[in-house]
């Protein structure tokens, strides 16, 4: 008989989702760049007018505490440490007459600025 322990009572979540429409601008993007086979990684890190910021980068070296998401054939890459502030974070990508761009909705940020790209949050443990 197995011995029940926390880990196995628990489900595991995805740290951050992304949107069909960020997935296909995504995909479209590494095949423009020759990047075809490597994740988005999404990171957090300090500095931006509001205290963090994030970071979009094509990766092809996952590391052993990344938290690993994928969605219609794009993996996206979220190290332990960026994870504490984006659980529960919706990746999107919008296009309109005010200019097109990745999102990064977060449950997490309690302030902003007017760039879009800056937050401040308190870490979820």
């Amino acid at each position: 008989m197995q011995e029940l322990t926390f880990e196995t009572l628990t489900t595991p979540t995805e740290v951050v989702t992304i949107t069909a429409s960020a997935a296909e601008k995504v995909k479209s993007l590494m095949e423009r760049e020759g990047k075809v086979g490597y994740a988005l990684r999404l990171l957090v890190r300090g500095g931006g007018c509001a205290g963090f910021s994030y970071g979009l980068a094509f990766d092809n070296n996952r590391r052993e505490d990344d938290h690993v998401v994928e969605k219609d054939g794009v993996q996206v890459y979220v190290d332990a440490g960026s994870a504490m502030y984006l659980e529960g974070s919706e990746i999107d990508f919008q296009d309109g007459l005010q200019g097109s761009g990745f999102v990064i909705n977060n449950p997490n940020a309690t302030g902003g600025c007017g760039c879009g790209h800056s937050f401040s949050a308190n870490a979820r443990h």
